[in-house]
């Protein structure tokens, strides 16, 4: 009998989970929720989900797996909503950026006998430079070839670690196990400052003296930045991101306060020198990382290694040792 997966949030990143598991339906039996119903039901007739729950405690109920695609703001008060009616054994995941206010979260509230990893998936490399967001967006191979970071907190059986690897293989991509800690500043550098960069550069010039006639110049350089924003579909999810994890993004801002402080001076100065070779070092950093990203030849392991389902189902439902109650 295949094993429930319950996926609350049914946007980009809930969806393509959904319709990248759909090969694999004689394993797992896909159940939706989402807050709006519009949105629900259409994942479901896109067939990113067997079956749709309106109710959140009910869509869990029988769930062997539960994964929160959900907006930062919205996971404390949905861990509530669900506690009780996760069953005993149940793991539950997330996708958050950012996972430390999640582990208050999920000591405060998840039951004992229920256990959380954390996921945060790299989208495959494809999709680097598109801009879509919500359930329009999803795909089925939006994780191909790509990483998802897994970490959770002391304490979690190897079991529930290891069934978190064997989902994300099961999405197509490797598994990069992380420190959470090291996880929330990875994705503080990569993920929150480029929006607020955005954001920055956006106020500094949106609306300011000159704005009527830079618009209409603005080109490729000024779209490709600000485009960042265009990755999130709520603003109030970005903001409580940082708010959620101060330390870590003032330590990140301040740095690149002090990369912009250095061109400042470089430019004031007229030190052309100085200036060309940060710039070149920067693009060069650029491309390295653009090559080394499309290749995403992170793993040593075999690809096909990824597709033998017979070996992950084994292991994923092979043994249910863990769900019980230690």
């Amino acid at each position: 009998m295949p094993v429930q997966i319950t996926i609350v949030g049914l946007g980009q990143i809930g969806a393509s989970i959904g319709m990248a598991l759909e090969p694999h339906t004689s394993l797992l039996y896909r159940v939706g929720h989402d807050k709006d119903l519009t949105t629900a039901r259409s994942a479901e007739k896109q067939g990113a989900v067997d079956a749709v729950k309106l109710n959140l405690p009910a869509s869990v109920r029988e769930a062997r797996i539960v994964i929160l695609s959900l907006p930062l703001h919205e996971i404390r008060e949905t861990l509530q909503i669900i506690a009780e009616d996760l069953p005993e054994g149940a793991v539950v995941m997330d996708t958050a950026p950012i996972k430390a206010p999640v582990v208050r979260w999920v000591e405060e509230y998840l039951p004992e006998g229920r256990y959380y990893v954390g996921l945060v998936p790299a989208l495959n490399p494809g999709y680097l430079h598109r801009s879509e967001s919500g359930l329009e967006a999803a795909r089925a191979d939006l994780f191909q070839g790509g990483v998802v970071a897994v970490s959770t907190i002391p304490g979690t059986p190897e079991e529930a670690v290891k069934l978190a690897m064997d989902l994300v293989a099961l999405l197509g991509a490797a598994p990069l196990i992380a420190d959470l800690l090291e996880s929330d500043g990875l994705m503080t550098n990569t993920h929150l400052a480029p929006q607020f960069l955005a954001a920055a550069l956006l106020n500094a010039l949106v609306g300011q003296p000159g704005w009527d006639d830079a618009r209409k110049l603005a080109g490729r350089p000024f779209a490709t930045l600000t485009a960042a924003l265009a990755y999130q579909d709520e603003m109030e999810a970005l903001g409580e991101a940082a708010l959620l994890n101060p330390e870590g993004f003032t330590r990140v801002l301040d740095q690149v306060i002090a990369s912009l402080q250095g061109i400042r001076s470089e430019v004031a100065d007229g030190d052309r020198e100085r200036l060309r070779e940060r710039l070149e070092l920067a693009l060069e950093g650029r491309q390295r990382w653009l090559s080394e990203r499309t290749r995403a030849d992170w793993s040593k392991r075999d690809k096909s290694e990824l597709s033998e389902i017979p070996n992950l189902a084994e292991r994923l439902f092979g043994s249910r040792k863990y769900l019980k109650k230690k």
